[in-house]
């Protein structure tokens, strides 16, 4: 039986920080393999939309993931079109990969959010959840899901930060692995 850790997201753009919480996940509880699922469209939580469409964010997510044999693009959700609900994804994974053992990774704020999650009944069953920890997030379990929390490096990333910089003309290198940035080069991604 593998164990696959789940990174799922936007990814508008994917960032460093992305990259090191699937490592730390994949290493602290011993994972085979990290998939990461760029959503078609994100459930509305907090206002979420994407700014690039899936096609890009997919092939940005790639071009982050490049040289990690252990990292893989899953292109699950993109496939399936509509609201990216978690449940629906696993539920897919499960159905074609009945022996893996999938593990959930998100931010220990969302572990908080969990009961007001589309289907977290039927995600108890299908699936554990590997929460990192965030500054002045403690580790609760309202939704009594089987839950692994790890440490992370605290460093404050995010897509939106980087689309600024971007818009302003801002480099980003070290943010984003350089693939990822020559391809928002060659598509003029972020601009406007």
């Amino acid at each position: 039986m593998k164990k696959i850790g789940l990174l799922g997201g936007t990814f508008d753009p994917p960032h460093l920080m992305h990259l090191l919480i699937a490592q730390e996940a994949l290493e602290t509880c011993k994972l085979d393999e990290v998939w990461f699922l760029p959503s078609y469209i994100p459930p509305h939580i907090q206002g979420k939309i994407a700014h690039t469409g899936a096609d890009d964010r997919q092939e940005m997510v790639s071009r982050a993931i490049m040289g990690n044999e252990r990292f893989r693009l899953s292109t699950v959700e993109v496939r399936r079109k509509g609201k990216s609900y978690t449940v629906d994804t696993l539920r897919e994974l499960k159905s074609q990969y009945p022996d893996n053992r999938f593990y959930f990774i998100l931010g220990a704020d969302m572990v908080d959010d969990l009961p007001t999650w589309h289907g977290i009944d039927e995600l108890r069953r299908l699936t554990s959840f590997i929460g990192f920890r965030r500054p002045g997030f403690p580790a609760g379990n309202p939704a009594r899901v089987d839950v692994i929390y790890i440490d992370m490096p605290l460093i404050d990333i995010s897509s939106s930060i980087l689309r600024r910089r971007l818009r302003d003309g801002r480099s980003c290198r070290y943010f984003l692995a350089d693939a990822v940035i020559k391809y928002i080069r060659e598509r003029q991604l972020y601009e406007d």
